[in-house]
């Protein structure tokens, strides 16, 4: 994990992220439902991880083949993200088992943040429906695959939609990670390649009005409009709508066919 830089996510603190499943496949009270699609062209390994105070859910991740959904029940007041990994083995004799990701090796993240460059769905649910649950998509620490998160029954205006374009492909040359057949699976933040203030919005950076746009931002804003692409992205593209069920759908469109195995 020394690659993680939690000043990246820290903006993320403007709502109480949230997450996404249940414990052993029990309802715990009055649950939410999160339909975990994988529309991508080979398997991939969601993860979750919670927020600080708040028990591990669905074991921290699970195997979820090409053209699958799985179901996950979540307390109504739980908090915290998802993301996939993508190019897993298990059990793994090395660590990393995942090209990305990858929570320390394990199917079961247990609670383990997962190495970034990946990107994060991140939701704050709220069990008073007149206070409405927060959710949003970042790129804060990079991308390695296209997400939507939309409501059941769909709703526009409570929609995620996916990227408009590959970032993978577009990603330059100095934030690119490869697989060992030279193909790029992610793509960095600037603020996670270089670990520089201007990049980060910390110290004296850290404000909206000290911290800009950047041209790589400006690649992943180009690409995906509708995710966060820094930590100070304005207007922020926060979701607060209410709901029992939600879908959360990995390669939802063409651009998870060019994503490598």
């Amino acid at each position: 994990m020394k690659n993680f830089n939690p000043s990246a996510t820290s903006f993320l603190l403007l709502f109480t992220c949230h997450f996404i499943l249940s414990t052993n496949g029990r309802v715990i009270g009055e649950s939410v439902a999160f339909y975990v699609s994988n529309k991508c062209p080979f398997p991939i390994w969601p993860a979750t991880a919670s927020n600080a105070g708040q028990s591990v859910i669905e074991g921290g991740g699970f195997s979820l083949p090409s053209g699958q959904t799985h179901r996950i029940h979540v307390p109504p007041t739980w908090s915290g993200r998802i993301w996939a990994r993508t190019g897993c083995s298990f059990p793994s004799p090395s660590k990393p088992a995942c090209q990305t990701g990858d929570c320390d090796g394990r199917l079961a993240c247990n609670g383990t943040i997962g190495l970034p460059p990946a990107t994060l769905v991140q939701v704050g649910l709220q069990p008073d429906k007149s206070k409405p649950n927060f959710y949003d998509v970042s790129l804060v620490d990079g991308y390695n695959l296209p997400v939507t998160v939309t409501t059941k029954p769909v709703r526009p205006n409570c929609s995620i939609s996916g990227c408009e374009k590959n970032i993978n492909v577009l990603c330059p040359q100095e934030l690119q990670v490869l697989d060992g057949n030279g193909a790029v699976v992610a793509c960095k933040s600037a603020c996670l390649a270089f670990d520089l203030d201007m990049f980060c919005c910390r110290n004296a950076y850290g404000t909206p009005e000290k911290c800009k746009p950047n041209t790589y931002s400006k690649v992943f804003k180009n690409a995906c409009p509708t995710y966060y692409s820094y930590a100070y992205d304005s207007p922020p593209p926060l979701v607060n709508c209410y709901s029992k069920e939600y879908v959360i759908t990995f390669c939802p469109s063409k651009w998870g066919a060019h994503m490598p195995m």
